[in-house]
């Protein structure tokens, strides 16, 4: 009993070593949070960080969590499968991230944030089992793809997918209203890119002109009726550009 005792404890990290993983797995989620946060996306630091924390302390649970136990049992009474935790870890975020994708109309918003909170449990766990060279080298292939592929993806959608075409949405509000906010949801609409926007104040009013891309195929009247219900926009047009009257 003994020499299996010490065979743990030079098998096992020390206790600074797994605060250590912790904290990593904190800073490897947030630095994905970020990018959501500055993206203004609804899962940004904070969540991130803590579903790696989180996922981090089940995978140090998992691996190293049973040492005491198993030290004060003999080998026969009892088995310990270091997997059990690290795979509910697996399904528990997929309700997590079930719930970060929303259905609006005919359309799918979230998929990405569900992803990136997936696979930011993924780099917690792999950090708490120790596995670091993989976990650092995925959040560097998912920041990198989060910041440059997105040019790419568009001129490829522009050039490959479906045609786009140019339209004008005109939104009128009424006083005190948040135009930025308006704004924003118009660039969150999908398969829609906002080329330029032009805001123009007055007594009775804003009225927020927006030069729109949009992708072949897409009903823009609905999708555009929809989010001027839910943002309060007093009356809205949508024409073609001056460019495509050419």
């Amino acid at each position: 009993m003994r020499g299996a005792l010490l065979l743990a404890s030079a098998v096992f990290p020390s206790q600074a070593n797994l605060v250590g993983r912790l904290v990593l797995a904190a800073l490897l989620g947030g630095a994905i949070g970020l990018e959501r946060e500055v993206s203004e996306h609804p899962a940004g630091l904070r969540t991130h960080m803590t579903v790696a924390l989180g996922a981090a302390l089940f995978g140090v649970l998992s691996a190293f969590g049973f040492t005491e136990f198993l030290g004060r049992h003999p080998p026969t009474a009892a088995r310990v499968d270091v997997t059990r935790i690290a795979s509910q870890v697996v399904v528990g975020v997929g309700f997590l991230g079930g719930g970060a994708i929303l259905k609006e109309g005919g359309s799918v918003r979230g998929l990405t944030t569900a992803a990136s909170l997936w696979v930011t449990a993924a780099i917690g766990l792999a950090v708490g089992v120790g596995s670091l060279v993989p976990a650092v080298a995925t959040t560097a292939i998912v920041l990198l793809g989060r910041v440059y592929l997105q040019g790419p993806a568009r001129w490829l959608a522009r050039h490959i997918g479906h045609p786009t075409r140019r339209q004008t949405a005109m939104l009128r509000v009424g006083p005190g209203t948040d135009t930025g906010a308006i704004v924003h949801a118009l660039r969150e609409l999908p398969g829609v890119e906002v080329s330029a926007v032009n805001v123009r104040e007055s007594e009775g009013g804003s009225t927020i002109r927006a030069e729109l891309e949009v992708r072949g195929g897409l009903d823009l009247q609905w999708l555009v009726t929809e989010l001027a219900a839910r943002q309060g926009v007093e009356d809205c047009d949508l024409g073609l550009s001056p460019m495509d009257l050419r």
